[in-house]
C-alpha cells in the first residue's frame, strides 16, 4: 500500500490545496481506475485514513474481493462541490466557515488531470468513479448526474440532499434557482436517460432524514434506467456509520 499527500496549486481557487492519494502496491506499472472520494462539511482529504479505508482497501484486494483502484481525496472545504463565486472567498454559515467559489470547476478541471498525472491512471470513462460523504455524497451525485461523460459510476453515503431550499442554504447558494441547478434530484428529473451505476444509502437515524432524498432520487433514476440501489442501514449521521458500511462501499467501487 502506498498513501501519500501532495498539493495542488489551484489556479480557479486562486490557492493551493491538499490531495489525499491511496495507491494499491504496483500501481505504478498498471492503469487502474479511480476512485473520487470526497469528505464531508468538518471533513478533510484526510479522510481515507481516518477511515481506515485505505486498510481496508488493501485486504479486499490482497483476499480478491475486489479489483485494484486508487483512491483520491482532495480537499474541498465546506462547498458542496459547487460552483458558487466566481473569487474564492470564506463566509461566515451556520455551522461555521463555508468556502465559496468554483468548486464544481475545480474538480473537474484541475483536480482529475492532476490525480491522473500523478497516478498514471486510467482515463477512460469506465475506470473513474466518485463518492462522498454526507456533503461530499451530495456533490459525488450532482456532479456525476450532470457529467456523465466523466464517470460511470457514483455513491451517495448519507448524501445531504435536502427536498426543499432549508435556511442553511443561504450562505450556499445566493437563491433557489441555484439551489435548483445543484440538486441532484432537479439534476436527475431534467436529465434524459442515465446509464451510470448508483449506490445511495443512509442511516436509518439519521439526523438529516436524508433517506427521504436518496429515494426520490432513486425512483426517478430508476425510471431513467440507471443501474441504482438504495440502502437504509442501521445508523445515524456520523463517522460511525460510514465507516460500518465502507466494506459495502469498496465492493460497489471495486467489483
Amino acid at each position: 500500500m502506498s498513501i501519500f499527500q501532495k498539493t495542488l496549486e489551484s489556479k480557479i481557487l486562486g490557492k493551493p490545496m491538499n490531495l489525499s492519494f491511496y495507491c494499491p502496491s504496483g500501481y505504478e506499472v498498471a492503469e487502474l481506475p479511480v476512485l473520487y472520494f470526497l469528505h464531508g462539511r468538518t471533513g478533510d482529504e484526510t479522510l481515507v485514513r481516518q477511515t481506515g479505508m485505505d486498510k481496508l482497501a488493501d485486504e479486499l484486494i490482497a483476499a480478491g474481493e475486489i479489483k485494484p483502484l486508487c483512491i483520491v481525496c482532495p480537499s474541498m472545504g465546506n462547498s458542496r462541490g459547487i460552483n458558487s463565486a466566481r473569487v474564492a472567498r470564506e463566509v461566515d454559515g451556520k455551522y461555521g466557515p463555508v468556502h465559496k467559489g468554483r468548486y464544481a470547476d475545480y474538480l473537474l478541471e484541475e483536480v482529475i488531470p492532476f490525480a491522473e498525472d500523478a497516478l498514471r491512471a486510467a482515463r477512460r470513462r469506465e475506470d473513474r468513479y466518485i463518492g462522498g460523504v454526507s456533503a461530499g455524497g451530495y456533490a459525488a451525485l450532482h456532479l456525476a448526474l450532470r457529467h456523465q461523460e466523466l464517470f460511470s459510476r457514483v455513491g451517495g453515503h448519507m448524501p445531504a440532499i435536502d427536498l426543499s431550499c432549508a435556511d442553511e442554504d443561504e450562505c450556499y447558494f445566493a437563491d433557489e434557482a441555484m439551489w435548483l441547478q445543484f440538486d441532484p434530484i432537479s439534476i436527475a428529473a431534467g436529465s434524459g436517460a442515465c446509464d451510470l451505476r448508483v449506490f445511495l444509502d443512509d442511516g436509518d437515524q439519521d439526523e438529516g432524514q436524508f433517506y427521504r432524498g436518496c429515494e426520490k432520487l432513486y425512483e426517478i433514476l430508476r425510471q431513467k434506467g440507471a443501474d441504482v440501489q438504495n440502502h437504509v442501514f442501521k445508523g445515524h449521521h456520523n463517522g460511525e456509520y460510514v465507516v460500518s458500511n465502507l466494506k459495502t462501499y469498496l465492493r460497489f467501487y471495486g467489483v
